[in-house]
């Protein structure tokens, strides 16, 4: 019998989502019970927000099992302990006027390494830099581009990364097209 105001095919949704969370909670009983003091409850929170990070508390809570008050109590705890790092747009750089988008792989000169703290939060200052990387390997940082034409991603190679003192070498990879990951 359908409740007042839910169709069918809202139960069905809502009996499809509440089956994947069982099925996710007794998948996560193989893992060990304290990654980082989280339990399946948060870990199950994590995912969804991570799908839907707009997704209200009242259907996280629902989705989960627990009051709604007391997720908003976990979603808390989740930010205080850094495990959410923030709620944001993700926003197509070419509908802010940066339609061209390259990765750069960046090697730090070896004299140079007691800078690469300094050095990491510089690059994270250049307007055209999205996300900064410390990586292992050839190069020592990987840098997420996004810049408004080819005049100004040559900018950012040969002003603020090749004509520092501090790097060794760069390396671009133009991106053609990028797909989100789960």
């Amino acid at each position: 019998m359908q409740q007042a105001g839910k169709s069918g095919e809202q139960h069905f949704v809502l009996a499809v989502g509440t089956a994947f969370a069982s099925l996710r909670r007794s998948l996560m009983t193989d893992l060990p019970k304290d990654v980082r003091g989280l339990d399946h409850v948060d870990l199950e929170l994590l995912s969804l927000l991570q799908a839907d990070g707009r997704m209200p508390n009242n259907a996280l809570a629902e989705r989960v099992g627990i009051a709604p008050s007391t997720c908003l109590t976990r979603i808390r705890r989740l930010r205080e302990l850094g495990a959410i790092r923030g709620f944001h747009a993700d926003v197509d750089p070419a509908w802010i006027g940066r339609p061209i988008q390259a990765m750069i792989a960046v090697r730090i000169r070896s004299d140079a390494r007691d800078a690469i703290g300094k050095f990491a939060e510089s690059l994270a200052g250049i307007p055209a830099v999205r996300d900064v990387y410390f990586i292992s390997g050839n190069y020592d940082f990987l840098l997420h581009v996004a810049a408004a034409d080819v005049d100004d991603l040559r900018s950012v190679i040969t002003e603020r990364l090749s004509g520092t003192r501090l790097i060794a070498g760069t390396e671009t990879y133009l991106i053609f097209e990028h797909r989100r990951g789960s």
